[in-house]
């Protein structure tokens, strides 16, 4: 049984990937900041939970006494679009503390954690982080910056670790529905256009994220290093 972690594993895509863990027996702990969700989550999918602001570098310390002593995957997926949370910026500090909070949310959160774990990563162990196509010129401005900086982070990240056979990799979905991270805001015009961008013709679910996720944990994927999978229906070609 390894022992797996899941940041912001509350809800959504984190969930799913939380869930899919489980089912196949491994031992689970799922993180993030509303203890109610957690609990929750983590009593339907039998997991264990830790409450903390993955963002946060005080906080990550002090969680890591309710972290496993041993972790064989990471998963980094706590993030999202802070700037849905907040108003347009009016002047040049509003802009700062809006940007500061997308490298926060989605790159330090990712830094912080897998840096408090690397010395308890199993050789042969897992890091993964959750991108985005935003990443990827299709805009959503300092978010979509944050995601390209984890995605050059993990590159580093997989030669550091590599020596131990570690390996790092970002999962990067593009439309995904059955989450919070709209905050119920994408109209059906925008789901529509979205969707029209892709092979398939369809929005992504939070399994086909997870499923994923799952591929790269598995001892098929221990070459699989530094890339970016892209995980959009067609919507990001990477080629």
């Amino acid at each position: 049984m390894r022992q797996v972690v899941v940041t912001g594993g509350g809800t959504g895509i984190g969930y799913a990937i939380a869930a899919a863990f489980a089912a196949r027996g491994e031992h689970v702990t799922i993180t993030g900041r509303r203890e109610h969700v957690l609990k929750e989550a983590a009593d339907r999918i039998g997991a264990e939970y830790a409450v903390f602001n993955a963002a946060s570098p005080v906080a990550v310390q002090e969680a890591l006494g309710a972290l496993p002593q041993h972790v064989d995957v990471l998963v980094n997926n706590a993030g999202g679009n802070t700037n849905l949370d907040r108003k347009q910026p009016g002047d040049l500090m509003d802009v700062a503390e809006a940007w500061w909070a997308n490298l926060n949310a989605n790159l330090m959160s990712a830094v912080l954690v897998t840096t408090a774990l690397t010395p308890r990563l199993a050789d042969g162990g897992r890091v993964i982080s959750i991108g985005s196509i935003a990443a990827r010129g299709t805009g959503s401005g300092s978010y979509g910056a944050a995601k390209a900086a984890l995605e050059s982070w993990t590159a580093d990240l997989a030669a550091e670790l590599g020596p131990r056979g570690i390996t790092a990799n970002v999962v990067s979905p593009g439309l995904v529905l059955d989450t919070e991270f709209f905050r119920g805001r994408l109209t059906e015009d925008g789901i529509r256009a979205r969707v029209d961008n892709t092979r398939n013709g369809r929005p992504g679910t939070p399994s086909d994220v997870a499923d994923t996720v799952l591929f790269l944990a598995g001892e098929g994927a221990g070459h699989v290093t530094g890339q970016v999978l892209h995980v959009n229906g067609g919507a990001y070609l990477g080629r």
